[in-house]
């Protein structure tokens, strides 16, 4: 989502055949026919055609906590940092906890995310990004209950978002610090770029409607304080407040 008002080589000693410790030299002349069981004579298998060849490994989630820095640092990210594979990302989130003044003053922000088919052969793949919330209390400016706009990939894991309808003309920039999975419930840690209304900020996404697990939650905290950005870690410690969850 995106602030709409505003995305060696080793060396390997190879080890010895295992129970081989010796070859020797057999004359064929001095076999006997008769010598070779017939239930011991081996003859190699024919190859399989039918198996499919192994597939290259998928993207998968992590119960371990791995975050990167926002880009526009250009920090080098951990070599185990991976994006999200665009269907795991689709779905429906709730905002836990944030940095961004905006959901102070709000409860409930969800957040649906649905994959948009490229509009032509060469085009991208398109996040349809649409965001809910319920005001707590009255604003200068009146808040809408669902916003909705369109993210287009810009980089590994990052979107440029771009509103629709009378919010055409904003936009914004957003990327994903972090996702996995730790039992029953998905997680993501997002960073917004600042944009012309609001300053840069970072959200927490739980999969679950009652929003993310303490447990869990106390563990992303210590990785977005421990960032290599001192800059976002130090906004983490010091503005990060829970979203209100109330149904």
């Amino acid at each position: 989502m995106a602030d709409p008002i505003l995305t060696s080589p080793l060396n390997v000693t190879s080890p010895e055949p295992a129970g081989i410790t010796e070859f020797k030299t057999i004359d064929p002349e001095t076999i006997e026919p008769s010598s070779i069981s017939p239930d011991k004579a081996t003859t190699a298998a024919p190859a399989d055609d039918s198996k499919p060849a192994s597939s290259p490994s998928q993207t998968k989630p992590t119960s371990s906590i791995t975050l990167r820095s926002p880009k526009k640092y250009s920090l080098t990210p951990p070599t185990e940092w991976q994006a999200p594979p665009l269907e795991w990302l689709e779905g429906v989130w709730s905002v836990t906890h944030s940095t961004l003044p905006m959901w102070r003053k709000a409860k409930n922000v969800r957040i649906t995310y649905k994959i948009l088919p490229p509009s032509s052969p060469d085009g991208p793949v398109c996040l349809d990004d649409t965001v809910e919330s319920v005001p707590t209390e009255k604003t200068w400016m009146p808040q809408p209950k669902a916003i909705r706009g369109v993210d287009t990939p810009e980089g590994e894991g990052a979107w440029a978002w771009r509103g629709k309808g009378l919010l055409r003309i904003a936009s914004s920039r957003w990327e994903v610090l972090g996702w996995g999975e730790r039992e029953d419930e998905r997680w993501v840690v997002t960073w917004f770029a600042p944009s012309l209304f609001t300053p840069a900020g970072v959200d927490v996404y739980s999969s679950r409607k009652e929003g993310v697990s303490e447990g869990l939650y106390g563990d992303i905290e210590a990785a977005l304080q421990g960032l290599e950005a001192k800059e976002v870690a130090e906004l983490c410690k010091s503005e990060m407040m829970a979203v209100k969850i109330e149904y």
